[in-house]
């Protein structure tokens, strides 16, 4: 796993505009990394030196230095909050100014109390005039000539999705804030989006409508946060509704499995954990963080005889359906929800990437939800897929 020391992203993006780029390099738009759910910024632990993308390494570093200089950021967004509240808070980051969740929005679906302007949450787009001493704006000049990538791991893919939607579509009755206005088509050039439940994850189903009464980190984690609905299936079926594929931007999506299908012996999964297997269900792989192996597989350990997502299913009327090919995973996402949202446009990538339709990069086999991040874990190094990405991003 690559070791990179902290190098400042606003002097790379200047230093790039001197810097000879490689041949292929058609652009060096900066680039921003949006974490998923329960994740975190750079700084939040930054005195143990872990990092969401790259635990005790550095992905936004390597990604700076892998053919360039390259303006790499990661953003900070909120940990259990919904796509929509995740968006203005990114919108803010990245230009300058404070969070507006949005007139109407705030009162609808946010907790009693919640402010719409939070004052506490601002970003200066301009570090001379900073009276009060905000944390600086990563890209204050960013606008349809100067736009930028996006990267993001989980619900961070989702969270993007639902920024290009308001950017360029806006939302009435929010108020006057600027990411309501709609009207800025143009400034993502690129989405890519690693390990995301766009068709929403099992994982959710199975501990809060299957086991009601289980109390575990995980159940207590899902039932009382904010894209608690956004992560079901049913919910992300909604959301793929108002969430458009834009026109206008490059999608690419990446998939992970760390499941296998069951077998009497020597498939590479965790024989302690499910030492009996049927071929018909998906088991953990024994190089998955140990922490959702329970989860993954045909049954979740600990329960009384209750379905994993490796062998969760659900045929509700009005519900979506749920078969046996949902049953491959990550840990904590369902495989084919990684693909695309269901009724948008997919194609898999061949070299040629296109605009306004979702280009499937593949799935990588033996990365687990955050194998993918190099957190630590014997799972295989994701430095390879962080290199494809900025190849194919930096190209367009």
């Amino acid at each position: 796993m690559s070791r990179f020391r902290p190098v400042s992203a606003a002097l790379l993006l200047a230093l790039s505009a001197l810097w000879p780029w490689p041949a292929a390099a058609a652009n060096n738009d900066p680039v921003v990394l949006v974490h998923g759910f329960l994740g975190f910024g750079p700084q939040q632990f930054r005195a143990t030196g872990f990092k969401y993308w790259g635990g005790y390494g550095d992905i936004a570093g390597h990604m700076q230095l892998y053919k360039g200089p390259h303006a790499v950021y990661a953003a900070g967004v909120g940990p259990i909050s919904s796509n929509w509240d995740r968006a203005a808070e990114l919108y803010a980051q990245i230009k300058g100014g404070c969070v507006d969740y949005g007139a109407s929005h705030v009162v609808k679906y946010d907790p009693p109390g919640t402010p719409q302007k939070p004052p506490d949450k601002c970003w200066a787009p301009d570090p001379v005039h900073n009276p009060r001493h905000y944390p600086l704006a990563f890209y204050p000049q960013w606008d349809e000539r100067h736009p930028i990538h996006l990267i993001g791991h989980s619900q961070g893919g989702t969270t993007i999705r639902a920024l290009v939607e308001l950017l360029e579509h806006g939302a009435a009755g929010e108020g006057d804030g600027e990411l309501f206005q709609g009207g800025r088509a143009g400034w993502v050039k690129s989405v890519v989006t690693i390990s995301a439940p766009h068709n929403g994850t099992t994982l959710r189903d199975a501990i809060l409508d299957i086991l009601p009464n289980l109390h575990s980190p995980v159940r207590d984690m899902f039932d009382r946060d904010m894209a608690n609905w956004e992560l079901a299936p049913d919910g992300a079926r909604d959301f793929n509704l108002w969430a458009r594929t834009s026109p206008h931007v490059y999608y690419f999506s990446i998939g992970t499995l760390a499941t296998e299908a069951g077998s009497w012996c020597c498939n590479g999964t965790d024989r302690l954990v499910a030492p009996v297997q049927n071929v018909r269900y998906q088991y953990p792989r024994e190089d998955m963080i140990p922490y959702f192996k329970p989860y993954a597989g045909e049954w979740i350990i600990g329960s009384a005889l209750q379905h994993g997502m490796g062998g969760y299913t659900q045929s509700a009327p009005g519900r979506v359906r749920i078969d046996d090919s949902w049953f491959p995973n990550d840990g904590v996402v369902n495989t084919n929800s990684m693909r695309a949202p269901n009724g948008h446009p997919v194609r898999d990538y061949d070299g040629t990437a296109l605009p306004g339709v979702w280009n499937f990069l593949g799935t990588y086999k033996g990365y687990d939800h955050f194998d993918i991040l190099n957190w630590p874990n014997p799972g295989p190094s994701a430095d390879p897929v962080y290199d494809r990405i900025a190849d194919i991003i930096f190209a367009l």
